[in-house]
This record gives C-alpha cells, structure tokens and sequence, in this order.
C-alpha cells in the first residue's frame, strides 16, 4: 500500500503538471498582447479584412493593409513568440525521477528518487525581466511594422493619383496640340504661315503622345507596388485603384511635433525598451554570485521499512572573474544601448528636419503655381493664340507658351505628390501618428505605446554590489 501511495502520488505530481507564479512584467506583457490579438488575429484567425472598392475612403485601404500585410504578421508573431517565452524564464527547472539499485547476485536495493533544481534567489525573476524587457523590443518592432506598412501604402496610393493627374493634363495638352494643328494647316491654306508649323506642330503632339504612352506603361509597376502594399499575392486579382484623392494631415500642432516625435517614435521607443533590457540583463548578471540549490528524496522500495535517503546540493560560485566579466560585459551592452539610441534621436531629429523642409518646400512651390505662374501661363496660351489667329504672333510664341503652361502644371502636380509624400513620412515614421482603427496598444492618454515597467531593473547608478 505504502508502494502504491508513492507511486501514485509521483504520477499524479507528473501527469497533472504544475502552474508558477506570473511576474507583473508577464502578466502586463500577456494583457496587453491579448488586447492586440483580439483585433488583430482573433482567435488565431486573420480577421474580416474591409471590403475595399474604388470609393471607398483611404482608412479603410489603410486598415486592410495592416491586417493583411504578411510583414506585419511576421513581427505581430514574433512579439507573441517573445511574450511566451517570459513564461518560460522565470519557471522552475523540470523535477527529475530517479532510479538506482544495488546488485550483487541478487537485487540488494532498488531506489526510486524525486530531484528538483531551484535557481537563487531572484534569479528566475531577475531572468523574467529580461524576457519581459525584449519582449517590449518586438512590441515596438511590430510597432513600426505597422507604420510602415501605412506608408507603403499611402506612398504607392499617392503616386497612382498623380500619375492619373500627369496622363491628364498631357492628354488635355494633345487636344490643344490638336487645335494648333488644325489652325496651322488654315493659316497655311490661307498662304498666311508656311508648311513648317504644321510640322512642328505635328512634331509636338508625336512627342506628347510618346510621352503618355510612357506614363501608362508606367501604372503596371505602380499597380504592382499598391498591390503588394496590400499584402496580395501575385496570383490574386489586381485591387481597385482608389477614384478620389484624400490628402493626408498630421493632429499635432507644428510647434510640438519634433517633442512628440522624439516621445512617440517607434524607433526610440525600441530602444529605450533594449536599454530596459540591458538594465535586466545586469541584474541576472549580479545574481550570478548567488548560489544554486538542488534538492532531492530517493526511497529504497526493496527495504522493509521504506528507507528514505534525503539529498541536498548547492553550487559554488568561485569563479570571481568569469561573474565579473559576465557584469562588465552586461553593463557594455547598456551602454551601447543608451548610445545607439543617442545616435537614433539625432538621426530622427535630422529626418525631421529634412523631411519639415521638403513639406515647407514643396507648400511654398504648390502655392506659387497654383496662386500665380499657372493662371498667368493660361492667359500666356491665349495671348499667344489669339495673336497667332490673327496674325500678330508667330508659332514659335505659341508653341513656347503651350510647353510653358505644360511645365507648370506638371511642376505643380509633382509638388502636390511630394507635399503628400512629406507629410506621409513625416505623421507616420517619424511622429509616429498611426491612421485610426489600426491594431496597436492606446495608453490612457490615448498614444498609441508600450512602455511597461520592468520591476527590479536597477538604476543607471544603484546596485552596485
């Protein structure tokens, strides 16, 4: 009986498995991933994707894009993968069974053993750190991953627009083209000009038409990249292009957005996280001078009584310098840490930088071709019109006023793209202003962010011990 209850109870310690102790980095790290998997990969699943047709408005092709973009998948996966292993750094080692005997001519004694390992103090939790810390690092990688995929599209979004708006006003500019044809060939019937404005004029539509039939051929790669920026394959039918335009804007105000920029980028916050990172990875270190203990229980079950031999271990940590060496280099890496994401806030402020003056620039040459040197190119091409009908200009005038309003307007269609393509960059890689609706962590201030704390990480200056 007494054979039977141990066994029992072994197999029932074995086979009903045992559940540890989360830390607060773990239970936060799993909160807030299960707040993202429930919009995001519900239940596993890729959700409803938004049905998107030609009016449908840019969130929506934004938001399907996020969801279905197979690089965002990938990070979303691999900061799960890094929240579970929190799990699995501050749990126990596995308990061991054991078995040994004495045998000479017969079995003399058959032993039968429970051992477990049982790390230092603090250590597993000091190693859940660590594990809480890197996963922040994935959560702002998938972060970014999102941002990025809101740019891809926005950028092959915004390009297709504006090529629409080039074949435009190069196939109204042919219609005029065909207007100056048909008035030289009158004024050269009426012996008024010479065969050579027909020609010229012909010359010009030639080289207008080959120019347009270079933007169409142009859309196939465009297609392509608007098609990829919303995570379709190949084999899948091509997406409807967006009808109508929707410029983008940024909420925060102008005076604020490099402070919001370096509080809210996805880039700086990944690297605050390695440095919280570090933090924990000094604290295991320091615990390396703590011991380790294993415990253990063998029974002789060939005795009668039941001889119970009890076993107890601990490491010895001497090696003084290898636990030096193992602190000196987790302190490196803090520090390399802290630099790179010194170096990153200069980098982003010098993005912010160019990418401010290339939107300033882009506005101030928008509003110059708008307000005044395309309606004065206008009244220039009918100027020159009138006068060349009634014989007080040459073709030459008319021609130079055509190909000078041609080049203001695509002038201004090319400020306008780079104006959006400015502002693209600028609310989403370097702000960091996600578009509405995509699945990422809101703090109460309504941020979109991670920034849990990691208990037990030591201060730059404490700890020293």
């Amino acid at each position: 009986m007494i054979r039977a209850a141990i066994l029992g109870l072994t197999g029932a310690l074995v086979l009903s498995g045992c559940v540890g102790q989360r830390t607060p980095g773990e239970r936060a790290a799993r909160r807030e991933l299960s707040q993202i998997d429930e919009s995001y990969r519900p239940q596993g699943r890729k959700p409803d994707l938004p049905e998107i047709k030609t009016n449908s408005p840019l969130n929506e092709f934004l938001l399907y894009a996020v969801l279905n973009q197979p690089q965002v998948e990938a990070a979303y996966y691999d900061w799960a993968a890094a929240v579970q292993r929190i799990t699995v750094e501050r749990s126990l080692p596995d308990p061991r069974l054991t078995f040994s005997a004495d045998i000479a001519d017969v079995v003399m004694s058959l032993m039968a053993g429970l051992m477990i390992d049982l790390p230092g103090p603090g250590k597993l939790r000091a190693a859940a750190n660590v594990a809480a810390a890197e996963s922040q690092v994935s959560y702002f990688e998938f972060h970014q991953a999102v941002l990025q995929a809101a740019y891809n599209l926005k950028r092959a979004y915004y390009q297709l627009y504006f090529l629409n708006q080039r074949i435009a006003i190069n196939r109204e500019t042919l219609s005029l083209l065909g207007d100056l044809e048909r008035i030289a060939r009158a004024q050269n019937e009426a012996a008024k000009v010479t065969l050579q404005d027909v020609l010229r004029a012909q010359i010009e539509k030639e080289r207008l038409g080959t120019e347009i039939e270079n933007l169409e051929d142009s859309r196939s790669p465009l297609v392509a990249q608007f098609k990829a920026a919303l995570g379709l394959k190949p084999q899948e039918a091509n997406p409807p292009i967006p009808a109508a335009f929707e410029s983008s804007t940024i909420q925060t105000s102008p005076d604020e957005l490099l402070t919001v920029a370096l509080a809210r980028n996805p880039r700086l916050r990944r690297m605050e996280a390695e440095i919280r990172q570090a933090d924990a990875a000094i604290r295991v270190a320091r615990r390396g001078r703590v011991p380790d203990f294993n415990l253990g229980l063998d029974v002789d079950v060939k005795a009668s009584p039941f001889m119970f031999s009890p076993q107890a271990g601990i490491t010895l940590p001497i090696w003084r310098d290898k636990i030096a060496a193992q602190i000196a280099a987790a302190q490196a890496r803090r520090r390399a840490a802290e630099a790179r994401l010194s170096g990153e806030e200069i980098a982003v402020a010098v993005e912010f930088a160019e990418r401010s003056f290339a939107l300033r620039e882009s506005e101030r040459n928008l509003r110059l071709l708008e307000e005044s040197l395309v309606p004065k190119a206008k009244n220039s091409l009918q100027v020159a019109r009138s006068g060349y009908t009634s014989g007080r200009a040459n073709f030459i005038d008319w021609i130079d006023a055509e190909r000078t309003l041609l080049e203001f307007q695509l002038a201004e269609v090319q400020a306008r793209t780079e104006r959006e393509l400015a502002l693209a960059e600028l609310s989403l890689l370097i702000v960091g202003e996600a578009p509405a609706g995509v699945p990422l962590l809101t703090n109460t201030n309504g941020k979109k962010r991670s920034e849990r704390r990691i208990e037990d990480a030591p201060a730059k200056n404490k700890d020293r011990r």
